[in-house]
């Protein structure tokens, strides 16, 4: 299928309107990425200065939040957003966001452009997130138990990882990536320091405890409800405004589900080369403007869950 319809700035915003959206700032991104493991450092301490139940379950959730603003922001390297200089912007994205949690940026970039080619046409990579959807209450909570347990990352990450080794081993072969990468190196690295670090502190437990236990639970978790807030039943059609959801996500929201300006989903759609620091003034803008009602606005995850947990059981005859 074509493309889908683009959206010309220019012809919504003023000159200096836009120069102001698009505009890529030489601090901020690393300012973000600097914020996202200050958060992470410190829900670690405040567990290991004050151990009980009630603050592991507050460093597993704010960490599992900031791994998932670290693949934000290496999405937001994808687009060349995260810093002015290029090779900055790749650096940081490879070794301070990706790295740490398994992405690679040479690998998602060109899967990410494609999505944002075809959204939810049949070539679009990530229409396996929103198609099934609505299901059953039944079925999303089935979903959030896998995620929240564990199984969703095995599945994703122990058993895709060491499949292809074990077919090798078999003599099956390997299929190569599209893109050649080495994700496990970088990973290793940075997980590397970090282990190290922590045991050289007296700590050898943080490292699988504060930082694998919230990438096996409520990383997958957040990652899901984010899917579905931006792209599951959007009733996409022409108007390129209607390819995404923007969720107006509240506070604790945004501190648990969705870091760095990500619920502006319908906004980075639109305009996808404009800084996820600046989506929230793109957002207010297109309100002034009268755009409000060609968009598609969720107010808070609570109606999405809704939303996307309506199917009806089916009745036994």
């Amino acid at each position: 299928m074509p493309s889908v319809t683009r959206v010309d700035p220019k012809s919504i915003f003023t000159p200096e309107e836009w120069t102001k959206l698009s505009v890529q700032s030489w601090w901020k991104g690393p300012a973000l990425v600097a914020y996202a493991w200050a958060v992470m450092i410190g829900a670690g301490a405040l567990f290991i200065w004050y151990p009980n139940p009630a603050t592991y379950v507050l460093a597993v959730m704010l960490i599992g939040t900031r791994q998932l603003g670290l693949a934000i922001l290496e999405h937001e390297a994808a687009h060349g957003t995260l810093h002015p200089n290029a090779k900055l912007n790749d650096w940081m994205a490879e070794w301070l966001c990706g790295g740490p949690i398994g992405g690679s940026l040479k690998r998602y970039r060109p899967y990410h452009l494609t999505h944002h080619k075809y959204t939810e046409q049949p070539e679009d990579p990530d229409l396996v997130l929103s198609r099934p959807f609505p299901v059953t209450k039944a079925s999303l909570v089935r979903k959030f138990v896998r995620d929240l347990t564990g199984q969703t990352f095995f599945k994703q990450r122990i058993r895709q990882g060491v499949g292809p080794f074990i077919a090798q081993l078999q003599g099956q072969g390997r299929k190569q990536p599209r893109v050649r990468d080495n994700p496990g190196l970088r990973f290793w690295i940075t997980n590397g320091v970090m282990i190290v670090t922590t045991s050289a502190l007296g700590y050898w437990w943080a490292w699988p405890a504060l930082w694998i236990v919230p990438m096996a639970t409520w990383f997958p978790f957040v990652v899901r409800l984010r899917a579905m807030g931006e792209h599951a039943m959007v009733n996409t059609q022409a108007d390129p405004f209607t390819h995404a959801r923007t969720t107006l996500a509240n506070p604790l929201e945004r501190l648990f589900i969705a870091p760095f300006w990500v619920h502006y989903h319908c906004e980075h759609h639109c305009f996808m080369y404009v800084p996820c620091y600046n989506l929230e003034k793109t957002h207010k803008l297109l309100l002034q403007k009268g755009f409000r009602e060609r968009m598609r606005i969720t107010k808070g995850y609570i109606e999405v869950l809704r939303r996307c947990g309506s199917k009806t059981e089916p009745v036994a005859a």
